[in-house]
């Protein structure tokens, strides 16, 4: 390649970083906007659009782009990772002081799983199980943590891996703890929209001894298009201190086992 062409070639990837920066801010973007914005062809914006969908980074809806989830099909890791922070580092640190040294635990691939990692270097002893390369990537080479990385087919949009040898591998290990999130808590039962992380989710529990629902108050009330499990099959579920006082008393009502996290603060935790 030549300088012409590599110089080229990183305008290309500059502008299509860009342009995901700028539809995770906004969440639905049109494509006159995207024109306008960067100062190109709608046949540039175009291509642009299907090389970042291909890596499911964004998703084309009609005139436009998203990375909003419906109930289909769930957002990128990337929009995911901005969305409600304050209190999904709060769940995370509530999580946090449910292992002990010696544990053997599994996170899956969601976000607020990601920032449980970040608690465990200072815990002492861990074996940690995950099909999260993000989660694999901030643990791998801490000090004290054994780190077991399930392989599978590679998803970018959830940077993680899923399918078969993923749930094979799952198969053949036992933890003490599970920590998972999901997209859509409606009633008493928690969905996801893709069917292959349903079923990697499944086999998490399958092999759990204890299993922890991760659920910001956002996701209350909402709904995804695959049922993954009633809220009785977790043995605890935690949540921020958002969630409205009627769903709070409802789920208490029916015997969930209900820890809350303030988010004013990670580091001001409660239990309801």
């Amino acid at each position: 390649m030549n300088m012409t062409h590599l110089a080229e070639s990183r305008t290309v990837a500059a502008r299509r970083r860009a342009i995901v920066d700028y539809v995770i801010t906004r969440g639905n973007v049109e494509i006159d906007e995207l024109v306008l914005r960067f100062e190109t062809s709608r046949m540039t914006i175009h291509r642009d659009l299907h090389a970042l969908s291909g890596q499911g980074l964004v998703r084309k809806v009609h005139g436009g782009v998203t990375t909003l989830p419906n109930g289909i099909v769930e957002s990128s890791v990337l929009y995911r990772l901005r969305r409600a922070v304050r209190e999904k580092k709060a769940i995370a640190a509530l999580a946090a002081g449910m292992i002990v040294p010696g544990d053997v635990i599994a996170l899956d691939d969601s976000t607020t799983a990601r920032f449980v990692s970040d608690h465990l270097a200072g815990i002492g002893a861990l074996t940690v199980l995950t099909n999260s390369l993000g989660v694999a990537t901030t643990l791998a080479g801490a000090p004290d943590i054994r780190l077991l990385a399930l392989g599978g087919c590679y998803h970018p949009t959830f940077d993680a891996f899923f399918g078969l040898l993923c749930e094979q591998a799952i198969g053949a290990l036992r933890v003490n703890t599970l920590f998972m999130s999901v997209s859509a808590i409606h009633g008493l039962c928690a969905y996801h929209q893709e069917q292959d992380i349903v079923k990697v989710k499944h086999a998490l529990m399958r092999v759990a001894d204890r299993r922890v629902l991760l659920a910001d108050s956002t996701k209350f009330g909402v709904t995804a298009l695959n049922r993954l499990a009633d809220l009785g099959e977790f043995d605890v579920l935690i949540t921020d201190d958002g969630l409205p006082p009627d769903i709070r008393d409802r789920l208490q009502d029916r015997d969930v086992m209900l820890r809350v996290a303030r988010s004013c603060t990670a580091d001001t935790l409660k239990t309801a």
